[in-house]
C-alpha cells in the first residue's frame, strides 16, 4: 500500500503509556476473538463486556525496538484515517450531509472512554457516545502472528471498518438497530449485529474504492490481504479454531464468505446504496 507520502490527519489523539482499568466496553472485530476464547472455556461471551486483561506487548526475536515499530505505525495509522476522511468527506457532501470527522485514539493496555473502560485485548473499537475509535497498535502484531493476516492494506482494512461504524452512526443505521435489538430474540438481535457489522464492512470496501480510484494507494496483493483478513475475523473460521464446530445462531460479526462478500461489494463497486444489508434476504 502506498501511504508514506498521504496527508496526516489532524484527528489522532495519543495516549500510549498513560495507562487506565482493565473492564472492556465495546463493539471492534477483536471483540469477537474474545468471545470465543471466552466460549471455549465455558463461560459467558458477553462477560467480555465487563473485564478484560490489559493485552501484552509483544516482543520478537529480531524484532526492530518496540517504539520504532510504534511510531511508524502510528504515523501509518494517521495516513489511513485521514484517507478515509477524504473518502467520507466527498461522499456526504455528494449527499447534501455533513461529515463529521471522529477521533482516532491510540493507547496501549487499556483506555477509558465514553463507552467505559476499554483492555486492549478488546481490540480496535468504535465508541459511538464520543465518536472516537480506539486502537492498541499490539492488534496488528496479533493480526500477523495469531489471526495470520498481515500486510498493511489488512491493518487499513481494521481502521476503514471501524469508520464504517461511524458512518453508520452519523447516519442514524446504529441507534436504528440497537432499538430494534432490545426488542427482539436473541438470535434475532444477533443476526441484526451480523448486517451491521457487515455493511461495516462494506463501507470499508467503499473507502478502498475510492482511495485508489482518487489516490492511487493500492499496491499488488493488497486487495488480498484485505480479503485475508477478512476470512481470518469470520465467526465461523474462529469458532471452528477454538473448539471444533460453529454456531452459526451465534455469530455476531458475520460468517468469513459474508465478510468477503461484503468488502468486495463495496471495493468493486464504490457504491454506498450497494451496502444494504439489512434489505436483501442473502447475505
Amino acid at each position: 500500500m502506498r501511504w508514506e507520502f498521504g496527508r496526516r490527519s489532524r484527528n489522532v489523539e495519543d495516549r500510549r503509556g498513560m495507562g487506565g482499568s482493565a473492564p472492556v466496553v465495546g463493539g471492534g472485530i477483536g471483540l469477537v476473538i474474545m468471545a470465543v476464547i471466552v466460549t471455549l472455556l465455558g463461560g459467558d461471551p458477553s462477560a467480555i463486556l465487563n473485564q478484560a486483561a490489559p493485552g501484552d506487548q509483544y516482543s520478537r526475536p529480531g524484532q526492530v525496538s518496540q517504539v520504532q515499530a510504534d511510531d511508524q505505525m502510528s504515523q501509518f495509522v494517521s495516513v489511513v484515517l485521514a484517507d478515509t476522511e477524504d473518502t467520507w468527506n466527498g461522499i456526504f457532501q455528494q449527499m447534501g450531509e455533513r461529515y463529521v470527522e471522529p477521533k482516532l485514539v491510540l493507547f496501549s493496555g487499556s483506555v477509558q472512554s465514553a463507552c467505559g473502560n476499554a483492555g486492549a485485548s478488546t481490540g480496535p473499537f468504535y465508541c459511538p457516545r464520543d465518536q472516537k475509535v480506539y486502537i492498541d497498535l499490539s492488534f496488528y502484531e496479533q493480526m500477523k502472528y495469531e489471526l495470520n493476516a498481515p500486510g498493511d492494506f489488512a491493518q487499513a482494512y481494521v481502521i476503514a471498518h471501524e469508520i464504517g461504524h461511524h458512518v453508520q452512526n452519523l447516519l442514524g443505521i446504529s441507534g436504528q438497530v440497537q432499538s430494534l435489538q432490545q426488542r427482539v430474540s436473541k438470535a434475532q438481535a444477533n443476526q441484526l449485529s451480523v448486517r451491521l457489522e457487515l455493511q461495516a464492512d462494506c463501507f470499508a470496501g467503499i473507502w478502498g474504492n475510492d482511495a485508489q480510484r482518487s489516490r492511487q494507494v493500492l499496491q499488488e496483493g493488497d486487495v488480498e490481504e484485505a480479503l485475508n483478513a477478512a476470512t481470518a475475523i469470520g465467526d465461523d473460521r474462529l469458532q471452528s479454531q477454538s473448539r471444533g464446530y460453529v454456531v452459526p445462531e451465534s455469530f455476531t460479526h458475520g460468517s468469513s464468505a459474508q465478510r468477503v462478500r461484503w468488502f468486495k461489494k463495496g471495493i468493486q463497486t464504490g457504491d454506498i446504496n450497494q451496502c444494504n444489508t439489512f434489505d436483501t434476504k442473502s447475505l
